[in-house]
């Protein structure tokens, strides 16, 4: 059939990955660090990516294209959702735990940092937390770009402490976060939200899946954004 589908012109495409978060049919990923229509069938033809691409790779076409696929969508996204939850029982790596510290006891001959990490729980990678996880009731969030942590010096303190950190990076993940933190955020009373991203363009991704995910929760939970720069410091909101 003959219908409206987006189409990518990877000539413009410069791979942040943007166009992915939105896609909520999972019809975007990056491959070999370009954006690309995986299926027809996955595309609706409303364009929710086009308005994010920040370099006009995308637009409309009309031609020839598979039917919109509702029930493949919804398929793969259950598909998607059994298989995150069934993850921890898989690899030890990957098994959700809370994690209880007690005072830090360094040795004197020691040649690492006496700061205590701040982490309250595993695993940290959005996509391998499970939506459902015992440490996500009533927690208070920082949801961060994966870059930050590296490029702010006093991540742990500031970011970390009394909350649970998730992160991801939109521009190398292929798969949109907006389905799993819109899952985390309805079904625990998460106290609120502090994202944590890097000035560059690409990461707006993380921001803006944040955005989407509160909106789709109807939740009025209490949310911040902090932008940290290349260079360490953090820009005034």
């Amino acid at each position: 059939m003959v219908r409206k589908i987006i189409k990518i012109d990877e000539d413009l495409c410069n791979g942040c990955g943007l166009c992915v978060t939105a896609c909520h049919e999972g019809a975007i990923a990056l491959v070999d660090g370009k954006a690309k229509l995986m299926r027809d069938d996955y595309c609706d033809g409303l364009g929710d990516c086009l308005p994010v691409c920040p370099t006009g790779a995308i637009s409309f076409e009309e031609r020839e294209a598979a039917a919109y696929d509702e029930a493949a969508v919804k398929a793969k996204m259950k598909k998607a959702e059994e298989a995150q939850q069934s993850t921890p029982c898989g690899c030890p790596g990957k098994r959700a735990q809370t994690i209880k510290r007690a005072a830090p006891e360094f040795a004197e001959q020691s040649p690492f940092s006496r700061q205590q990490s701040e982490l309250v729980q595993w695993p940290v990678q959005l996509k391998l937390v499970p939506f459902n996880a015992q440490y996500l009731k009533g927690a208070h969030l920082t949801i961060a770009a994966d870059c930050t942590a590296y490029a702010y010096a006093n991540f742990h303190s500031d970011f970390m402490k009394n909350r649970v950190t998730l992160i991801g990076c939109p521009m190398l993940d292929n798969e949109s976060y907006v389905e799993k933190l819109t899952q985390i955020l309805v079904n625990n009373e998460i106290k609120s939200v502090k994202v944590v991203r890097m000035e560059v363009p690409c990461c707006s991704g993380i921001e803006n899946a944040v955005k989407a995910a509160l909106k789709n929760s109807g939740k009025l939970i209490p949310w911040q954004i902090i932008t940290v720069t290349t260079n360490g410091d953090v820009l005034e909101n």
